[in-house]
């Protein structure tokens, strides 16, 4: 989104760029509501005494492990190739509605689809993680909140782009980006594989968070 919706790419369109990013931002967070919403209300499904059972903690804890490898095997930085590829969906947002749409329009439009975060290329296994985490919840208190939370920060990195009004200064912001995925990997991994440990831990101490 960085080099589609930015105030030069808006200007170039004759849209304000930040009415373009204030309805993006509200439609990824709209979106990850719908997700952790939906996956809390699957959750219920599960009676509470399954989900909250020792052997379901310890499951849970080493998909989040799992979750953690695939990342890592997944990565995509660096000269080699990844080794495994997370399963996802071929399909990204439709940049045709750039042209096709008011800014508004296409901001909502992509912000919800991304924010909802399992319709569009998961580049991530935090986004299956979030959906394991809230279905083991089976809580939509839990849902909300960290549906809420998963698609507002999946949108902030598109107020990166507010001081590019020139080609040069998004050139500068992508290879900046490009710098900074390492290191975004490294922290999601780590996340991931703490969580996972913590979990497990409890579940073989017979208890659950």
């Amino acid at each position: 989104m960085l080099s589609s919706i930015s105030p030069l790419g808006e200007r170039a369109r004759a849209t304000r760029w930040g009415m373009t990013v204030t309805a993006y931002l509200l439609g990824s967070l709209l979106g990850g509501l719908a997700l952790g919403a939906l996956a809390a209300l699957v959750g219920a499904l599960v009676p509470a005494n399954v989900r909250s059972s020792p052997p379901m903690t310890l499951a849970v804890g080493g998909a989040l492990v799992l979750l953690a490898a695939a990342d890592l095997l997944a990565s995509t930085t660096g000269d080699r190739p990844p080794l495994v590829r997370l399963p996802s969906w071929r399909r990204q947002v439709d940049e045709q509605w750039l042209g096709r749409y008011r800014g508004w329009v296409y901001g909502v439009g992509f912000g919800a689809q991304l924010g909802f975060g399992v319709v569009t290329i998961i580049t991530s296994a935090t986004v299956y993680a979030v959906v394991l985490v809230v279905v083991w919840s089976g809580a939509v208190g839990v849902g909300l909140v960290a549906g809420g939370v998963f698609g507002l920060v999946r949108a902030l990195p598109v107020l990166a782009a507010r001081g590019v009004h020139e080609p040069v200064s998004l050139r500068r912001l992508l290879a900046r980006v490009e710098r900074l995925a390492r290191p975004a990997e490294h922290v999601a991994v780590g996340s991931l594989s703490v969580a996972g440990v913590v979990v497990v831990a409890v579940g073989a101490a017979g208890g659950v968070l």
